[in-house]
């Protein structure tokens, strides 16, 4: 069936690019009116940009994986690729400002950002269970408390249960920790999902403007 265009836009490509950010969105500004949402959400289908002042993770995990999705730096008729991720979860975290922000190229319309910032500060901060992210790159200061690299996916103790679904990397090693610590983030990530994500001082913006991403 051929997309309904309105004003020189194919609205369904515009919905299958922006909704999976969107309704995550959504989802988590409904979730701030009891404090916490009750439910997983995921913005996934196309990479996105993460900082954070600071990220505190217990029962740390990290193996790798692959995602499918439409990559941010492709073209107008970019398809879904795979691509390799590096999955870390936590049991739980507490996020200090926090910003993710999605670009996305719209057909007759440009280029379109999508921001959230939440945490604003040490005493309002983004709070996570059972958290997973899947980074294609990441820098930070990283600091772990009783560290363990090396370990098969399969015979890891810390950090919460391999996602269902998740994609994982056969015969891939992990690596594990009781405490992590990452200072001044800036990662590039397909997915996150979380159990449970309260996102204090929660403020989301659309606009054009290049200086609305991350980094």
């Amino acid at each position: 069936m051929e997309s309904q265009v309105r004003g020189g836009t194919r609205w369904k490509r515009f919905a299958v690019v922006m909704v999976p950010s969107v309704v995550a969105t959504a989802a988590v500004g409904i979730g701030l009116a009891q404090g916490a949402l009750a439910a997983s959400f995921s913005v996934s289908g196309q990479d996105f940009k993460v900082t954070a002042q600071h990220l505190e993770g217990w029962g740390f995990a990290q193996y790798g994986g692959i995602d499918t999705g439409y990559s941010s730096t492709a073209g107008d008729d970019k398809d879904k690729t795979r691509h390799p991720v590096a999955i870390s979860s936590f049991d739980r975290a507490e996020i200090t400002k926090m910003c993710q922000s999605v670009k996305t190229k719209i057909p007759g319309i440009g280029t379109i950002y999508l921001r959230l910032d939440a945490g604003p500060n040490k005493e309002r901060k983004v709070e996570a269970k059972n958290l997973y992210i899947d980074v294609a790159q990441l820098d930070a200061d990283a600091t772990f408390t009783n560290i363990d690299i090396g370990v098969a996916v399969k015979d890891k103790t810390r950090g919460p249960e391999v996602k269902q679904g998740d994609s994982v990397l056969p015969g891939g090693f992990a690596q594990q920790a009781e405490k992590a610590d990452l200072y001044n983030v800036e990662q590039t990530a397909w997915a996150t999902t979380a159990g449970t994500f309260k996102l204090s001082g929660l403020k989301m913006r659309l606009g054009t403007d290049p200086k609305m991403e991350c980094y």
